[in-house]
């Protein structure tokens, strides 16, 4: 019989690495040459149209159709230069992925001729057909009229020779469709409010914009190995695996030598990141066998949420070069770290200054502090809303060990900041702490300077020195979700800030000491939401609980803060999202739990009973026969003695395969009972309670037969294949 993952591990084995000629240039010489950025601009651009759409991404203004008219004509000139031969409007649909349907630039021209030809109007909007993507009930599926809209702050990029804009999607109603509108709403909303606040300390301050810089954690299997994993393909998890007896336990992986075929990996994605203008930086072994993570510079959000996006399809392009296959999932490998996307957020002015980073005057931390407490505050305030921002399928098989944060959101501040805020709560007044360093005496080795912080792993948001740092995110999520709670949360109350302020100011009270005494009530009032312990603990869950802050494991109970009343007057009253955009997001994030794990449930019953169940049949049938054997050819007191250990074997694996029949049925007898509700809610509700359970109860069952059954009959490849072989 032919051994699918045996013949996954010759193939494996006999790879030839695949070698790239390192660019003859440096970096910088090639950095963003595929991207239409201010250099590629000022080229290709009248000086009237560069500084219109200098002002359009800097002040937000609109540009004019002859502008519009000028930077077509003058992008498609230099993508032509640069070999594309199609552009398209590249945007982010509600499936988390990205979207694009390409036109080519071609027109046919009189006398049987063709011409190159793209018009402001092309560049502005586009109307692509919007039926087939999930609308979460906002139109019908016969209503199919969508657009996207041009995106200037945003740069233009080639990809494959297409011109890629990136864009928003909106309905024909006008309703938000994808990520990036909700996102750059948000962005203007904290802009204005961090500037109104920003003006207490410096009148001069005109902009401020919210920075991200994410780190995206991964993992690489050969190609053949993951394609003799049916549930990789399908699922993009191992729905079953024993544990290897070697995995991560001695942390030699961390930080370690990066393996030839990997760097090699690595280096012809990098080299096309940076042709993209993505600023990768680190890049690094993570702690599991194979896990590996890179991560780019601060950028503002919205470009560095579409630099995510695009570096993640990226790596799997690139990847197939190489014979891998990336693996994005949260949870990819049971018992090792999973894979998350750590978002660090500040906010910065456009003097250049991180209002996140503690200053060197007394002026300059009273507005750290400021806006450090007002994070704070809208954490606390809203910390349902950022739970239900990283709720996914993925995040709950990674939530709550391996270095992933729990689901009990909660901020850890660092002992520094800590006995700072103590003082201000104890005394009622701000105070400084100047302790700004430390001399470890070592020879050789200038003077470290200490961090405000140190660092806990197991806090989902945690500060970090000059931003805070939300571990929460899963690694296949986009950013913008996460970004877009973040940023509304805040706006909302550095607004609450000011007024309450301002208020104090109208009563007579001096500006410097009406801010103290709103911060020292915030500090009161936010102390619930810091921890600076194991947030693993069960002391902690304990402890969370008489604090009022919610644990909410699962991804329906998560999504349901989008429609509480406190939520959707917020996004309202910032003119983010209305009630039906909420609802539509609601709905469609919990369709997509719900088909996750159906599709999970249904390759552990293909897999089960038409993969695992035979081979356990089959070499149960040759213990048979050797037992039989044994029973021929000896004594019936040797062969009682010496089938002793043959028959035991032979009742442990019926009683798995028993198990794993009767847990199959049970499983898809709930899985047709929760097919048949018409609730959305309902349904997702019933396969987190009742099919998700037989998951892992199938699941313990195929382990175990995996150490009992003959490794030469085994199908699927194991742990110690896909996590040590490369």
């Amino acid at each position: 019989m032919e051994n699918f993952r045996f013949d996954a591990l010759k193939i494996t084995l006999s790879r030839k690495p695949y070698k790239v000629s390192p660019p003859s240039k440096r970096v910088p010489d090639y950095f963003g040459e595929m991207t239409f950025n201010k250099k590629a601009m000022r080229e290709f651009l009248s000086q009237e149209a560069f500084g219109k759409v200098i002002s359009a991404v800097e002040k937000g203004e609109r540009i004019e159709r002859k502008i519009a008219d000028q930077v077509a004509s003058a992008m498609k000139a230099w993508a032509i230069s640069k070999g594309a031969t199609h552009y398209t409007h590249w945007f982010h649909p509600l499936t988390g992925a990205t979207a694009e349907k390409h036109d080519a630039f071609v027109d046919p021209a009189d006398e049987g001729r063709a011409i190159d030809s793209f018009r402001g109007a092309e560049l502005e909007q586009q109307e692509p057909d919007a039926s087939s993507f999930p609308s979460g009930g906002i139109r019908n599926t016969f209503e199919a009229r969508g657009y996207t809209a041009w995106d200037p702050t945003s740069p233009a990029f080639i990809m494959d020779g297409t011109l890629c804009i990136p864009t928003i999607f909106v309905s024909y109603t006008g309703e938000a469709l994808d990520y990036k509108t909700p996102l750059l709403k948000t962005l203007s909303a904290i802009d204005k409010a961090a500037v109104d606040v920003c003006r207490y300390f410096d009148r001069n301050v005109k902009k401020v914009i919210a920075t991200l810089g994410w780190e995206q954690e991964y993992f690489l299997i050969d190609s053949a190995l993951y394609t003799a994993r049916p549930d990789l393909v399908l699922t993009g998890r191992t729905v079953f695996g024993h544990a290897s007896a070697k995995d991560q336990q001695l942390s030699d992986h961390y930080f370690g030598t990066i393996q030839e075929r990997v760097m090699d990996f690595m280096r012809n994605f990098e080299y096309e990141a940076y042709r993209l203008g993505i600023p990768i930086k680190t890049r690094h072994n993570e702690v599991a066998p194979n896990q590996f993570e890179c991560a780019p510079v601060f950028e503002e959000a919205n470009l560095a949420v579409d630099h995510n996006q695009l570096l993640m399809h990226l790596m799997k392009r690139v990847a197939k070069n190489h014979n891998f296959n990336v693996l994005l999932h949260e949870k990819p490998f049971a018992k090792v770290n999973g894979s998350g996307k750590h978002n660090n957020w500040s906010l910065q002015t456009d003097k250049g200054e991180n209002l996140l980073s503690p200053g060197k005057t007394p002026k300059e931390n009273l507005r750290f502090l400021t806006f450090f407490v007002n994070t704070l505050k809208a954490l606390h305030t809203h910390s349902d809303l950022l739970r239900a921002s990283i709720a996914s399928s993925g995040n709950e098989h990674r939530l709550g060990g391996n270095e992933a944060p729990p689901a009990i959101i909660s901020a850890f501040i660092g002992s520094q900041i800590t006995n700072t805020l103590n003082q201000i709560e104890k005394t009622g007044h701000i105070v400084n702490d100047t302790d700004d360093g430390m001399n470890l005496s070592i020879p050789k080795i200038p003077e470290i300077l200490r961090d405000n912080t140190d660092r806990n792993r197991t806090s989902p948001f945690a500060f970090t020195g000059n931003k805070f740092e939300l571990r929460a995110v899963g690694s296949s999520a986009t950013c913008a979700n996460p970004m877009t709670a973040l940023n509304i949360m805040v706006a909302e109350q550095l607004r609450t800030f000011k007024h309450d302020v301002d208020m104090l100011i109208r009563k007579k009270v001096n500006k410097k000491e009406a801010i103290a005494k709103v911060l020292v009530k915030y500090v009161k009032e936010s102390r619930p939401i810091r921890f600076e312990g194991n947030n693993y603990s069960k002391e902690w869950i304990a402890e969370a609980e008489k604090r009022g802050l919610p644990n909410i494991n699962s991804t329906p109970e998560a999504l349901r803060a989008y429609l509480s009343d406190k939520n959707v007057k917020l996004f309202k009253r910032h003119n983010v999202l209305n009630r039906k955009e909420l609802l539509a997001r609601y709905n469609i994030r919990l369709e997509n739990y719900t088909k996750q794990l159906q599709i999970e449930s249904r390759v552990i019953g293909d897999l089960a009973t038409n993969h695992i169940i035979p081979v356990a049949i089959r070499y149960q049938n040759l213990l048979i026969d050797n037992a039989r054997g044994l029973k021929e050819v000896l004594d019936h007191k040797t062969y009682v003695k010496l089938s002793k250990n043959q028959i035991t074997s032979l009742k442990e694996i019926s009683e798995h395969i028993t198990q794993v029949k009767t847990n199959v049925e049970a499983m898809k007898d709930e899985r047709r009972k929760a097919n048949r509700m018409e609730s959305t809610d309902e349904m997702a509700r019933a396969y987190y309670d009742n099919v998700r359970p037989y998951l892992e109860i199938i699941r313990y069952h195929v382990d175990k037969l995996e150490l009992m059954v003959d490794d030469t009959l085994w199908p699927m490849p194991k742990y110690r294949e896909l996590l040590f072989i490369k």
